[in-house]
């Protein structure tokens, strides 16, 4: 017995360490997205992956410590970093195995990384990209239509409702800073249809003005 649980609480420090590991590299690999640093974000994905996969095997030999959630943690930390790198990119979505986690890591990573859009998506607006925004605000609205179907209890799906209700809250609030941000536009593109340009007297009072204050 005492050569079986060593072997167990060894499987689990190795597990442990390999997990913290993967979700570190994510964290940096989606921060690396959001900065469209494309390059060092695909590293530190395939840092994260490496990684998960010594954790999976590691608990392999032992479900009961495969099952004590911080693989499944990592596992959708991972799901998150891949799905957030294809959301942003405009590109298919991987499924959950084809970037081997399970499916209740799947969802609550792809919730997450819609989420995470929210950023990427008030970086894009800073930078006058409308029409980018739009489209980020219209996956993140389909990510959640579809999660919301996913009805089934939390223990099956890992607490994917309480994912989705966060995601929603991140929806709203995001769905107002665009419609804010469009409607300023609008008005600003509105006020200088109408608006006549300043004659070549009315630009050199300006620059009298300015230089006299100076």
């Amino acid at each position: 017995m005492r050569t079986d649980l060593d072997a167990v609480n060894a499987a689990r420090e190795v597990a442990l360490v390999a997990c913290r590991r993967t979700i570190r590299a994510c964290g940096s690999s989606i921060r690396a997205v959001h900065r469209l640093e494309v390059a060092r974000a695909e590293a530190l994905a395939g840092e994260a992956e490496a990684a998960l996969r010594q954790a999976q095997r590691a608990v392999a030999p032992h479900p009961a410590i495969g099952f004590a959630g911080f693989v499944h943690d990592a596992e959708k930390e991972y799901a998150e970093a891949i799905l957030t790198a294809a959301l942003v990119g405009a590109r298919p979505l991987p499924g959950p195995d084809q970037i081997g986690v399970g499916i209740p890591a799947w969802l609550n990573g792809l919730a997450e990384a819609a989420s995470e859009l929210r950023r990427h998506l008030l970086d894009r607006l800073r930078g006058g990209q409308l029409g980018l925004a739009e489209r980020l605000l219209g996956d993140m609205e389909d990510t959640y239509d579809l999660l919301v179907t996913v009805d089934y209890p939390d223990a099956v799906t890992s607490g994917l409702r309480r994912s989705a209700d966060a995601l929603r809250a991140v929806l709203e609030r995001t769905r107002s800073d665009l419609t804010t941000s469009i409607l300023q536009a609008r008005l600003q593109a509105a006020i200088a249809d109408h608006l006549p340009a300043p004659s070549q007297s009315e630009c050199e009072g300006v620059v009298g003005v300015e230089t006299a204050e100076r």
